[in-house]
């Protein structure tokens, strides 16, 4: 069976993805800067920040992910934490790619993560796609420098795909349960007008779709990993109350406090994005969790 290589596969993403691959028979292994324990998968040691790689993993790869990146949301973007966020992402594909090249390796797809943030977080009517351009801010800079630093596979004949994420729903962790935590203490309410739209994303669907991305050669170029029913920060947030049966009577928490606490990062929360998941539909990517209500029966 095929090996996959994931390089920052200790993330929520990276475990939830090793374990579906895992189940489908594949063997996996991951890329991080400290040895894992892990039962069934090789973990092989990297440091981006040093450019050092232990080669062997590269040699037994049949396929390359690449998850890596700095949370975005953990820190306020200091001229020092963007550098940060912008080099954990770029250089990290940078190394890849020199390694493969150096050791002359013809693996069969490099698939990297990116994110919806290409399209900027700015409030629009629009509905984007993968034929739009990146906007001009910060997030946007990042994802296309990201999205770039892949693109030297494909002059190696390599098919390459870029995966942008939306909001990321998964059991136990991540953004639902920060979103989930004020709720639960009584203290929950829409952000902002509430009125602006969240591309989200249930984490099954989303590693389905990098499976879909290794297993069907026709998937190559940028793919929206977004739910083809989008909700509103009110819309999710009201739902999440109904069904851990919380009320919710707080007024909206006002977009200028929201940039008080979180200076730029504020945009993350505030943009009002949608985005269409159309081309990995037509692709033959059906999603299990394809609505708001289906995704929190599943999580919650």
């Amino acid at each position: 069976m095929k090996t996959i290589l994931i390089a920052g596969g200790s993330g929520q993403i990276g475990n939830y993805l090793s374990n579906s691959l895992l189940k489908k028979g594949y063997n996996v292994s991951l890329l991080s800067r400290q040895k894992l324990s892990l039962d069934k998968i090789t973990t092989h040691i990297w440091n981006v920040e040093k450019r050092e790689i232990d080669e062997i993993a590269i040699k037994n790869a049949d396929f390359i992910v690449n998850l890596s990146g700095a949370n975005i949301g953990a820190k306020r973007w200091s001229p020092e934490r963007k550098k940060e966020i912008i080099d954990s992402r770029v250089e990290s594909n940078r190394l890849l790619f020199e390694t493969v090249k150096k050791l002359d390796k013809k693996i069969e797809a490099f698939i990297t993560s990116s994110a919806v943030g290409y399209y900027g977080m700015k409030s629009s009517d629009k509905i984007f796609t993968e034929n739009d351009e990146a906007s001009d801010d910060f997030i946007a800079g990042v994802c296309f420098k990201w999205e770039e630093a892949s693109n030297p596979f494909e002059k190696l004949g390599i098919r390459t795909i870029k995966i942008r994420t939306g909001v990321v729903l998964n059991k136990g962790e991540g953004a639902l349960s920060k979103m989930m935590l004020p709720i639960k203490m009584f203290v929950g309410s829409p952000l902002g007008s509430g009125k602006q739209y969240v591309p989200w994303i249930h984490i099954e669907d989303l590693c389905n779709i990098y499976i879909k991305a290794i297993e069907d050669i026709s998937i190559k170029g940028a793919y929206n990993a977004v739910a083809p029913k989008q909700v509103t920060n009110e819309e999710l947030t009201y739902s999440i109350a109904k069904r851990i049966n919380r009320p919710l009577f707080l007024p909206n928490v006002p977009a200028k406090v929201l940039k008080l606490f979180l200076g730029e990062m504020a945009g993350l929360v505030l943009q009002d994005i949608r985005v269409s998941s159309n081309k990995i539909s037509k692709a033959g990517y059906k999603f299990t969790f394809g609505d708001m209500k289906a995704a929190l029966n599943d999580l919650v």
